[in-house]
């Protein structure tokens, strides 16, 4: 297991010379990847936030992928490379994420989890995200139900609501 304390990595915006890494973590994680064309549009979108976070040897670690919408800013994709989960690397994307967004006072955040996935409940949680609904069957591989979390648009001030 990696020690919190010393995982270091550069937060930094995803471009297309990344798809070969960003396939390679994918295709470890999910049983129902995306595919380098779907990656490839968000990549071009300007509405969409792609992070990429680099370890010490600029090796990619984790990234994530979250297009906006209206009310919302919808996170897609959350991946990190099995030999550097549970260090901190899906938590430091998050705050940049949240960073990058602090002065959007009109949108919330919202994504969806499988039902069964405990650790990236609770790491939602932690950041002020709640449960707010259920969708019956929406992952292909085994029509697990997917929960829908949601949160609130951080204040005029910058602080978290909700």
């Amino acid at each position: 297991m990696i020690d919190v304390e010393r995982v270091r990595v550069d937060i930094r915006r995803l471009a297309l010379g990344d798809l070969s890494d960003i396939e390679r973590i994918e295709h470890r994680v999910y049983p129902t990847p995306w595919s380098r064309s779907m990656f490839a549009g968000e990549l071009a979108k300007p509405s969409s936030i792609c992070l990429g976070a680099f370890d010490e040897e600029d090796r990619l670690a984790g990234y994530l992928i979250v297009s906006r919408y209206v009310d919302a800013w919808h996170v897609m994709n959350v991946a990190v490379d099995d030999a550097r989960r549970r260090s901190g690397i899906a938590s430091r994307l998050l705050e940049a994420l949240f960073e990058r967004t602090a002065g959007d006072v009109h949108r919330g955040y919202t994504l969806e989890v499988r039902v069964s996935n405990k650790g990236a409940i609770a790491l939602y949680e932690g950041f002020s995200f709640e449960q707010s609904g259920i969708r019956r069957g929406y992952y292909t591989d085994n029509r697990e139900d997917a929960l829908i979390m949601w949160k609130d648009p951080p204040t005029a001030a910058g602080e978290e609501t909700g």
